[in-house]
């Protein structure tokens, strides 16, 4: 069985050594590397093509921003957007979460989080998913809740009621297979429905349908 390699960037040794000792213990996952910088994260993604990338999104780096995960996370999916990469961090303020969300991390967890929550997120980012930890989507979920919905006929006229459904239930964290079981369709034509969401949203990605989805009011 092939392993998911997975990159820890992390300025604390002590969480790179717990992560680490977490990951290892797993028959389906490997370290490849650690990196203490947002700048160092960058050359390791390039070197080692990691499959996940576990990103701390307060590091410091020769420049001093202190953003500079998400800044790496920017650089790092601008030449490898295959890498999926899960921010970790002390903070769950929401300009973080948002700025992670842009930036193209698919997931993100409070350094906090229990181990079963850390490997399912790192198992399920490698799939392709988009997950949050239970505080994070409870924030993300009030934020967009405080925001004025447009009405259905307002909400993507390019889209089709069957495409526009789909895009609600991605706008909810859903897979594919999630989707495809609650609509009764197959997971080929959901795969063919994302497909055409994506090019008719111009959205390169689940996470960006999912920002433009809940910022028009769907997924709630």
């Amino acid at each position: 069985m092939e392993k998911i390699s997975i990159l820890i960037a992390d300025d604390e040794r002590n969480i790179r050594i717990g992560l680490s000792a977490l990951i290892n213990a797993e028959a389906d996952l490997r370290i490849v590397g650690e990196a203490v910088t947002g700048v160092e994260a960058i050359r390791l993604a390039a070197d080692l093509q990691p499959d996940v990338i576990m990103m701390d999104i307060h590091m410091p780096n020769p420049e001093g921003d202190d953003l500079s995960g998400i800044e790496a996370t920017q650089k790092i999916l601008a030449t490898s957007p295959h890498i999926g990469v899960l921010m970790l961090t002390m903070f769950d303020e929401d300009d973080s979460v948002f700025a992670a969300m842009r930036a193209g991390a698919r997931g993100y967890l409070l350094k906090g989080a229990l181990k079963a929550e850390i490997l399912r997120a790192i198992r399920a980012v490698y799939s392709g998913e988009v997950i949050f930890g239970a505080t994070i989507a409870q924030r993300v979920a009030s934020y967009f809740a405080a925001i004025r919905p447009a009405s259905a006929s307002e909400l993507f006229p390019e889209l089709t009621d069957r495409e526009r459904e789909i895009l609600g239930l991605i706008a909810q964290y859903r897979s594919n297979a999630d989707i495809a079981d609650h609509l009764t369709l197959s997971e080929k034509t959901v795969r063919n429905h994302v497909s055409n969401i994506f090019n008719k949203l111009q959205v390169a990605d689940r996470v960006q349908a999912i920002l433009r989805a809940q910022e028009a009011g769907l997924g709630r």
